[in-house]
């Protein structure tokens, strides 16, 4: 059964299934409501319940006592609406209201996604959860005090594990770690979110997201979270590499492009000849060159979101400048990659 849910006092409105809880449900439509453990145990998701009615389980949560009930708030980590909803709740507007935390975190699972790129499954301890928007990153903190910074690759409202892909970077001295020391089960501090680079969801322009390397980490996320939020305007996903092999977890973008008539995934090489790799695979040279041979009249309607080597960044802008977007509707996220530590 299907309910909608009215918030307050921004105006919104959504609609939730009545298996899943009414924190999910506004997360998994681009509603940032406030939220901790997401458990039931800190209460940090409170909000007040104007109209309308909820149910636990058999169980009420730790954090809901008798004087909140009698105050008309509720848990909505936990809530399952059981009829229509108006509810009173200060979301989160920008990335500037969400709490900058320092936790432990457990490498709960590791794996090679190509020849130099790990992904990480990082957990937070129980009764933590890190709440950010689809495309920020956080900074890994290193027993000397130095700090390394990776884009979140997951969506927030798959957010039980932090999913960071992590290039080996030759001379690299933590990436050479990431690589051939770090274990499951290794603990690693972290502090974040951080990052003004994540989906304008208001805005119902065309996208383009350009990637280079892992840039697709942060894209990732932002286009699960878009798909999750049922943005259908279209989406064109240009990835740049050196080569083929270079690609990795491609086959979600594929998939993404065979099923949704509106999404297209164009993954351009750099150094591949011509006429090698798949037929699907055969755009080589710059990706932001690629772009703007797709679209000729110029790309003056689209938000871009672009991620990825700084010089690759920069030249798109510079490029797609001259081909009618505006500095407003670039959004970027250009890192470094890690000096090598000095000898």
């Amino acid at each position: 059964m299907t309910f909608t849910v009215h918030i307050m006092p921004s105006g919104h409105r959504f609609d939730m299934d009545s298996d899943e809880s009414v924190l999910d449900a506004a997360l998994r439509q681009g509603y940032a409501f406030p939220y901790g453990c997401r458990n039931g145990g800190c209460g940090a998701c409170k909000g007040k319940l104007l109209t309308g009615s909820v149910n636990y389980g058999t169980n009420r949560p730790p954090a809901l006592s008798d004087d909140d009930i009698n105050q008309g708030l509720a848990l909505f980590c936990q809530a399952r609406a059981t009829s229509d909803l108006r509810v009173e709740v200060k979301e989160i507007g920008d990335a500037e209201n969400l709490e900058i935390k320092t936790l432990p975190t457990k490498v709960s699972k590791k794996e090679f996604l190509s020849h130099d790129v790990v992904r990480l499954y990082l957990k937070l301890p129980e009764a933590e959860r890190m709440q950010f928007r689809a495309g920020q990153y956080i900074d890994i903190l290193l027993p000397d005090g130095r700090k390394r910074s990776f884009s979140l690759a997951n969506a927030p409202h798959d957010d039980a594990l932090i999913e960071l892909h992590i290039r080996h970077v030759d001379g690299g001295d933590f990436t050479g770690y990431v690589m051939d020391e770090l274990h499951e089960k290794d603990i690693l501090r972290i502090e974040g979110p951080h990052g003004h680079f994540f989906l304008r969801e208001e805005a119902q322009r065309p996208l383009i997201f350009m990637a280079g390397g892992t840039g697709f980490a942060p894209i990732k996320g932002i286009i699960e979270h878009a798909l999750a939020e049922g943005l259908n305007q279209p989406m064109y996903l240009y990835w740049g590499v050196r080569e083929e092999k270079d690609l990795y977890l491609d086959e979600l973008p594929k998939k993404w492009a065979k099923y949704l008539p509106h999404f297209h995934f164009i993954p351009v090489f750099s150094e591949q000849a011509a006429g090698s790799g798949s037929p699907e695979n055969r755009r080589t040279g710059y990706v932001h060159d690629a772009v703007i041979e797709d679209f000729p009249d110029g790309i003056a309607a689209f938000d871009v979101y672009a991620s990825g080597p700084p010089v690759m960044v920069h030249a798109g802008f510079d490029a797609f400048k001259k081909h009618g977007l505006t500095e407003d509707r670039y959004f970027s996220d250009a890192f470094e990659f890690q000096t090598p530590k000095s000898k």
